[in-house]
Parts: C-alpha cells; sequence; structure tokens
C-alpha cells in the first residue's frame, strides 16, 4: 500500500530537479504531473490553440531534461514556465506571417504598444534591449499588486478574466490596475528619454 502512496505523491521540486541531475527517465513524468495545467495555460495564453499548446509543453519537458543539468534552475516553476513562454512565442512567430490574432498574446501586445510603441521600426528594433531594462527599473518601483498584475498580464499573457480570479477582484479593477501602470509606464519612459 505504501508503494502506491508514494507513485501518487507530488514531488517536491528539488526531487525533481535531483530526478534531471540523475537522468532519471521519471523526471518528465513528475514535472508533467506537478506542472502541466501551469505550463499549458501559459501555451494556450500565447497561441490559443491547444494542440499547439500541447506540442509546446512536451518540447518543454524535453528541453528541460537537456538543460538540467547543466542548469540548475532556482525556481523549477519559473524555469519552466520561461521555457514554455519563449517555445510558445517561437511557434507563434512561426505560424504568423499573416495578421495577427486574437490571442491574449496578441491582445496584451496591442495594450503595450500603447506606451512603447509599435515596435516596427529599425530604431525601436535597436532600443529593445534599453526598453527592458527600463520596465524592469519601472516594475521595481511599482506597488506589488500592479507588478504582479502588469506580469500577469504582459510577461506570461494571462486574460482579464484569469487575472481577476487569481487576486480575488473584479475584471473592472484589472483593467484599471492595467491602465493606469500603463499611463504611468508611458510617462516613465518619455522622462527617461525612451522615444515612442
Amino acid at each position: 500500500m505504501k508503494g502506491r502512496k508514494e507513485e501518487h505523491r507530488i514531488l517536491d521540486d528539488k526531487e525533481i530537479i535531483a530526478l534531471y541531475q540523475s537522468r532519471d527517465e521519471n523526471a518528465i513524468r513528475q514535472t508533467e504531473k506537478k506542472y502541466s495545467n501551469y505550463l499549458t495555460t501559459i501555451a494556450l495564453n500565447i497561441l490559443g490553440n491547444r494542440e499547439d499548446s500541447e506540442e509546446c509543453v512536451n518540447d518543454t519537458y524535453l528541453k528541460a531534461r537537456n538543460t538540467i543539468p547543466p542548469n540548475i534552475p532556482a525556481v523549477l516553476k519559473a524555469y519552466l514556465g520561461k521555457i514554455t513562454r519563449e517555445l510558445s512565442i517561437d511557434r507563434l512567430r512561426k505560424k504568423t506571417s499573416r495578421k495577427r490574432g486574437d490571442t491574449e498574446y496578441d491582445l496584451s501586445l496591442e495594450e503595450l504598444a500603447e506606451c512603447t510603441g509599435s515596435g516596427d521600426s529599425t530604431q525601436q528594433a535597436a532600443d529593445a534591449s534599453m526598453l527592458v531594462e527600463l520596465i524592469e527599473k519601472f516594475l521595481y518601483r511599482c506597488r506589488d499588486d500592479e507588478r504582479d498584475i502588469f506580469v500577469c498580464r504582459y510577461y506570461f499573457c494571462d486574460s482579464l478574466k484569469e487575472i481577476a480570479k487569481y487576486f480575488g477582484v473584479n475584471v473592472s479593477k484589472v483593467k484599471n490596475t492595467l491602465f493606469s501602470t500603463r499611463a504611468t509606464l508611458k510617462k516613465y519612459l518619455e522622462s527617461e528619454g525612451y522615444v515612442l
């Protein structure tokens, strides 16, 4: 009976990382058991397609297996989320040389374009690293709730409804917080000399 209980127990991150380090085939199974829903949500928010999202999540497991070691993530959930996000964005870029769609990724980019510009010009592409640095500094100065809502929307591409549920507020509160944060970000970027 104890063996069965152990079989269904969800391992903590240190145990899962140890499985990857020892090249144990159970590492992917344990990762999937613990993080499948989380990673699928990230991929779905970006891609808007279940099949593509599942492929990106499976690719995440493979990439984790191939990168741990040498990498030893401090926070496994964040490490896996970042891989899924990058793979999903890459897949979306490959699939969409056509007009942007209605995924949460597309919607969040349109919202951010209000304060960062469209990102289409060569000059803006050259300034991308400066923009990232400025946004990081800006977020450091924000209140925790503003920063967390901003990151949920513009990094993880969560829907407004998902964010509201997560923070226990209504969608209107999320919209207002994002609107206010974007307006403040725009002023901050202008004060730092970022040309929109």
